[in-house]
């Protein structure tokens, strides 16, 4: 039997939050462990329940999902955070990811896609696609003659393969669509993200991404 993914629901609409177990709970290898109504109740159920992921809303009162996410980076929970919104276009979706989450749904997602991105969280991708990303990345970039000649430095410290794969997570491609177009196996995509984080100072794929977008090189 495989580990459980302990999953936490954040989100002022209760039928929303009601919504969200129910399809959550219907499969075997997640688990919600916890609930709350706003960022400040979250951060003392989060501190509790010990969640591997949280889905997050974004708007909410007494402290919102943006400065929810803020305080769970700084204070150094190892939890990864889902944002939930209504617009792909909401700009306070690139702010979520400044302060630390790793990707967004939205509100009317299916579903199987909602499981799916809670699994892929869980392992340690990110769920924005290729579309996405490059518009996400565009508005959090400055895209400046200096962090672009930053971006450029920090990538000639990888190696040739760990390059590839960098600008593959910077298209918004997920471990298996990484495996396929460089022909290795996911265990040795993991291996190289793990490389590629520790040499570009990253937490996470997002900011993989804005490096590689800086440096320009999202198209090659």
């Amino acid at each position: 039997m495989g580990v459980t993914t302990r999953v936490a629901i954040v989100d002022d609409d209760a039928l929303v939050r009601a919504g969200l177990r129910m399809i959550l709970g219907g499969d075997s290898s997640l688990s919600v462990v916890g609930e709350a109504s706003d960022g400040r109740e979250a951060l003392d159920m989060i501190a509790r329940a010990s969640p591997h992921v949280v889905l997050m809303d974004i708007r909410m009162p007494l402290l919102d999902g943006l400065e929810a996410t803020k305080a769970l980076t700084r204070r150094g929970d190892q939890v990864r955070i889902i944002v939930l919104t209504t617009f792909d276009t909401d700009e306070l979706v690139v702010t979520a990811l400044r302060y630390g989450a790793v990707g967004f749904l939205l509100k009317d997602t299916s579903p199987g896609n909602i499981v799916d991105a809670v699994r892929r969280v869980a392992a340690g991708e990110s769920i924005l696609s290729p579309s996405v990303t490059a518009q996400l990345i565009a508005k959090v970039t400055g895209g400046s003659h200096a962090e672009r000649e930053r971006a450029v430095v920090l990538l000639e410290g990888l190696t040739d393969r760990e390059r590839e794969v960098a600008i593959a997570v910077g298209r918004g491609l997920s471990n298996t669509e990484i495996s396929v177009q460089l022909f290795m196996g996911v265990a040795t995509v993991k291996t190289h993200i793990g490389h590629v984080f520790v040499k570009l100072d990253a937490t996470n794929r997002v900011q993989v991404a804005r490096v590689v977008h800086d440096a320009q090189l999202a198209s090659e």
